[in-house]
């Protein structure tokens, strides 16, 4: 089959078109799958610069975490999929199971879901990772309730696009922040409550202005960087404050003065420690999200769709930054 192989670690001409074995089922509850999209994520450009994350995994190696596709084959104790079903998923990818940037994969059926009826398998592809860190950060991490207020620091993102549906559909006030005036009428087409431009304002004292003083009840920060630093003066007393990268070296002390609570999402964490319950969690948020789209009340935004063979394409413009929504390969 063809598939991305990355042959070494790099910037993204490491990337390239090979022909590879075609995956076969070994396990009794696995499933085989032709592979129709596959999401690209920050993540698997960190990977092909910085290498592969599980210890003593080998190159070449194929990456992708997020893929969809019909089922084509099943084990013999394979019941929860038919041949012929459409499947989303995250598998793979991170440098031990084969990842989604090929024409196959194999999977126990156990982390795999059927898509909702109204998405394509681009859109599909697009949208398991951000779907389970969002939802991650925002309730389980985050805590967010009815009522309350949060603020998303990019919210026209792959993660922040979805997380700011999410919070609408809790009943949360959304505040986000934004480039561009074309980026803060996408988020309020999403149902975000308040876009600040950042390039034209400045944040915290818009965010000041809204919050009348008092801050956001939760902030979630999807940068990293300056960013989870500038982000501790813009929650609440008593707030909480979660981050999708490591903060690196910052002076927490005005965090402790606040009382804050301070949480990671971290959503490759069961896939590289081997937490299968915790996988399970995963895949119950999905099903919840396949619900809220066949409802019409969630949407996945797909700005580039390329071909499987530009995918140092897809990787470049992740890296330059600044996408609105997701970018995916088509297979």
């Amino acid at each position: 089959m063809k598939a991305i192989v990355m042959t070494a670690v790099g910037d993204s001409g490491v990337l390239a078109l090979q022909e590879i074995a075609e995956p076969q089922i070994s396990h009794a509850t696995d499933i085989k799958v032709r592979l129709y999209a596959a999401g690209v994520n920050p993540v698997d450009t960190k990977i092909r610069r910085n290498g592969l994350l599980y210890p003593n995994a080998l190159l070449p190696a194929v990456l992708g975490f997020d893929g969809a596709g019909e089922v084509v084959a099943i084990g013999p104790n394979a019941d929860q999929f038919k041949v012929g079903d459409k499947v989303w998923f995250c598998h793979g990818g991170l440098g031990r199971e084969q990842g989604n940037y090929a024409e196959y994969t194999v999977l126990d059926q156990r982390w795999a879901c059927r898509m909702p009826a109204d998405l394509s398998y681009v859109e599909a592809a697009a949208a398991p990772l951000v779907l389970i860190t969002a939802f991650g950060a925002l309730f389980a991490r985050g805590g967010l309730q009815a009522g309350q207020t949060v603020l998303v620091q990019a919210g026209a993102g792959g993660v922040g696009h979805v997380a700011v549906q999410l919070a609408k559909l809790a009943g949360a006030r959304v505040i986000t922040t934004v480039s561009s005036a074309e980026k803060a009428e996408f988020v309020k087409s999403l149902g975000a409550d308040e876009a600040i431009i950042y390039s034209q304002t400045d944040v915290a004292d818009a965010v000041s202005q809204l919050t009348c003083q008092q801050g956001a009840d939760l902030v979630f920060d999807t940068i990293g960087g300056d960013t989870f630093k500038a982000s501790i003066p813009l929650t609440a007393y008593y707030g909480r404050l979660v981050t999708l990268l490591e903060p690196k070296a910052v002076d927490l002390s005005e965090a402790r003065v606040r009382n804050l609570l301070l949480g990671f999402e971290l959503m490759l964490t069961p896939m590289l420690r081997d937490l299968p319950l915790a996988r399970d969690r995963y895949v119950e948020i999905l099903k919840q999200c396949a619900e809220f789209i066949d409802a019409g009340k969630l949407s996945i935004h797909v700005s580039h769709v390329l071909p499987l063979a530009q995918a140092s394409t897809a990787h470049d413009l992740l890296e330059a930054g600044h996408t609105t929504g997701k970018v995916v390969l088509s297979i």
